[in-house]
């Protein structure tokens, strides 16, 4: 073993170096990201200097010089900034897939190249066209790479999840190394309060292990010789000799990273339908403006018939002109009118105006893929503990059983017995106590009965906590109204523990972890929209049932283990329907990268929010149905956008082909086409996407 070697290496004088095989890796996404935004930085400063200058040129005085001083500002963004959107322009052509970035250069490149003409002709110029389409473009970019430099956050805090060093036994001797230098069957030291360093076995002692980060179940887990641990899990109050049984990928939290890192990228972006369409429309412009540029000096006779009949309703339309100089103008203007820039922006404006009204709901949006799938969900598969529930246990009953007592007088004697009591069940008693403001005593005696209860002494009478067993083993009779209060309250899924004072049985004070307020009503309203739900827990068939029922769940899924969430989804997606996943705890990660669609609830850890498509920050299952309903408001927006955008191409490039329309009239038609899908954008924020039953109580 390394530890062995290391003793050795130090008894003889020496101290064994191992090299830090992680290491900083560049990380390629976050560098990415940061790329986009000094582009993005750097456009928007030029271009809006350029617009600052056609302002006042149009508008105030001329500016000396001013198409010299626009071709010299907006060179570096269309040819520098925007190289990379060119260049995979032309690789889309190549491959005979054009793409939106051959729409966007299509619609920089032309409009500047032709405003240079603007130095030897007199011609209208559309550079600063150009500038602003291509500085548009990469906010898109820019958006986009921060939303994919997120994907690899939550595989580096899963890592930092895990323990740096462990404390083993040498040849009896305790010492600190590496985790990576565990081997199995080293013997490790885990005290109160420390992470155990890696997957094992009890050896010796007794302890509570927090074990929320990987089951998301609140109550710590009893643990005694002979248990399985997790690595990273917290250990509670005890010391505990845990014997190494797997190191390296074995491991818990290894296998949760490779089941992240698999299941990320597999889902289809928005771009889909706008490549998709584009993938025709790119083409069609080309061969439509190549054409248009021929017929005019192959047929000039019949064109200057119809630019001579235009000439009398059109005042820009000169029949004057030679047929070049006509085919000229008229190609560009078929190339300017058919700008892809109402459709570059149809998809960014809705997605940035929607994430903006979802951020003031509570509804973090990471990417547009989110927006086009989680309109089509049809199964929503819930975690339970966190998500359906609470989180926390609370109590929720008290029983009196004797006439000597009261809710009051039995909750104090219980909450005093469990008074400094580390166990989850105590401190829900003493924080019922606590908020009933009752006074408590603490005791003169206090011993606990391991996986049975305790038994204490307050104010000079004895005070038992605990099971049946415990009652029995201690002379107490639970009568037959007590057994059937206790199973009922079991039926419904709650933790009940016998409290007895003296020598008489006093009552039964059951914890649940309640489901939270708002669970039933809006997985309702789920039902309503034809949205199954389905709930994913861990816990036993029984209480998940119980939990189901309460919160109107359709589908239970029980007893599955972290890693057999993502099989469990897969089998939901094998029904050929959508599948969102809801969760809030490390063990969810997974699952939520799976699912067609990620929810993480806001209230829960870092490593689910990081893995999530959208994050709900209230942590209320409210937010999902909103965040539903914006889901359809947003995708909504951009299939208007998109039609605003062809029913202007629609009307505008016929008008362009006859040479009837002047390029700049073009140019400011296609800025009100811009602006009417930006205003179509802004609508969504007066568009209500509260859920019906919130609407109601208004």
């Amino acid at each position: 073993h390394l530890a062995t070697v290391r003793k050795a290496v130090r008894d003889a004088g020496y101290e064994l170096v191992e090299q830090d095989r992680d290491g900083e890796d560049s990380d390629e996404h976050a560098a990415t990201a940061e790329k986009s935004r000094r582009r993005l930085i750097a456009a928007s400063l030029i271009t809006g200097t350029i617009m600052t200058l056609m302002i006042i040129h149009m508008f105030i005085l001329p500016v000396p010089g001013y198409l010299a001083i626009t071709a010299a500002l907006a060179a570096p963004v269309v040819f520098f900034l925007g190289r990379h959107v060119h260049l995979a322009a032309f690789r889309s052509l190549r491959s005979r897939r054009p793409n939106m970035d051959v729409l966007v250069s299509l619609g920089s490149l032309p409009p500047y190249i032709i405003g240079l003409s603007g130095f030897f002709l007199p011609v209208q110029t559309f550079i600063e066209m150009a500038s602003t389409i291509m500085t548009f473009h990469l906010i898109g970019k820019y958006l986009e790479a921060r939303a994919k430099g997120k994907a690899s956050q939550a595989i580096r805090k899963l890592v930092q999840l895990g323990a740096k060093t462990a404390r083993v036994l040498v040849d009896g001797e305790e010492m600190d190394i590496d985790v990576k230098g565990l081997s199995i069957g080293d013997v490790m030291v885990v005290r109160p309060g420390e992470k155990i360093p890696t997957d094992g076995v009890v050896n010796t002692g007794n302890s509570y292990i927090d074990e929320s980060m990987a089951t998301g179940e609140p109550v710590p887990v009893e643990k005694h010789p002979g248990d399985e641990v997790i690595g990273a899990t917290v250990n509670g109050n005890g010391l505990l000799q845990v014997r190494v049984s797997r190191i390296g990928e074995d491991t818990f939290l290894s296998q949760v990273i490779k089941l992240v890192e698999e299941c990320q990228g597999t889902k289809v972006p928005i771009q889909e339908f706008a490549d998709r369409v584009t993938g025709y429309f790119v083409p069609v412009i080309m061969g439509i403006t190549a054409l248009v540029f021929l017929s005019f000096n192959i047929f000039p006779d019949f064109h200057h018939s119809i630019i001579l009949w235009g000439s009398q309703y059109f005042p820009w339309v000169n029949p004057d002109l030679t047929p070049l100089t006509l085919s000229f103008i008229t190609a560009t203007a078929v190339l300017v009118i058919a700008c892809p820039c109402a459709l570059g922006l149809g998809t960014p404006t809705a997605l940035m105006v929607g994430s903006g009204v979802g951020a003031e709901k509570g509804i973090l949006i990471r990417n547009g893929e989110a927006v086009q799938t989680l309109k089509d969900v049809k199964i929503v598969a819930f975690d339970k503990t966190g998500t359906i529930t609470m989180g926390r246990p609370e109590v929720s009953d008290i029983r009196v059983l004797s006439s000597q007592f009261t809710e009051e007088s039995l909750l104090s004697a219980a909450a005093s017995a469990e008074y400094g009591s580390e166990h989850p069940l105590a401190r829900a008693v003493t924080d019922a106590a606590a908020q009933r403001k009752l006074d408590l005593h603490e005791p003169e005696e206090f011993e606990a009965f391991t996986g049975r209860g305790i038994r204490a002494r307050i104010a000079g009478r004895r005070v038992l906590v605990g099971s049946r067993h415990h009652m029995k083993d201690h002379g107490i009779t639970v009568d037959t109204d007590g057994e059937r209060q206790l199973a009922g309250l079991e039926e419904e899924a709650k933790t009940a523990v016998l409290v007895a004072v003296g020598e008489k049985l006093a009552g039964i004070i059951a914890v649940s972890d309640p489901i939270k307020s708002d669970s039933a009503q809006a997985i309702a309203e789920l039902k309503r929209m034809g949205i199954t739900s389905v709930m994913i827990t861990g816990d036993n068939r029984r209480t998940a049932e119980a939990v189901a029922r309460m919160a109107g769940v359709s589908r239970v899924i029980s007893d599955v283990l972290p890693h057999e969430k993502v099989e469990a989804v897969r089998t939901l997606q094998a029904e050929g329907v959508l599948v969102a996943m809801v969760g809030d705890g490390i063990n969810d990660a997974p699952a939520l990268k799976q699912a067609n669609v990620g929810v993480a609830i806001g209230t829960g850890t870092d490593i689910a929010i990081e893995a999530a498509d959208v994050t709900l920050v209230r942590g209320d299952v409210t937010s999902l149905v909103t965040a539903i309903n914006l889901s359809h408001g947003i995708f909504r927006k951009i299939k208007e956008n998109y039609f605003w955008a062809w029913l202007y191409n629609g009307i505008a490039i016929p008008f362009a082909m006859m040479g009837l329309l002047h390029p700049m009239i073009g140019a400011a038609a296609m800025s009100i086409s811009s602006l009417n899908v930006v205003y179509n954008s802004l609508r969504l924020k007066r568009v209500n996407i509260e859920p019906a039953y919130l609407r109601e109580s208004k």
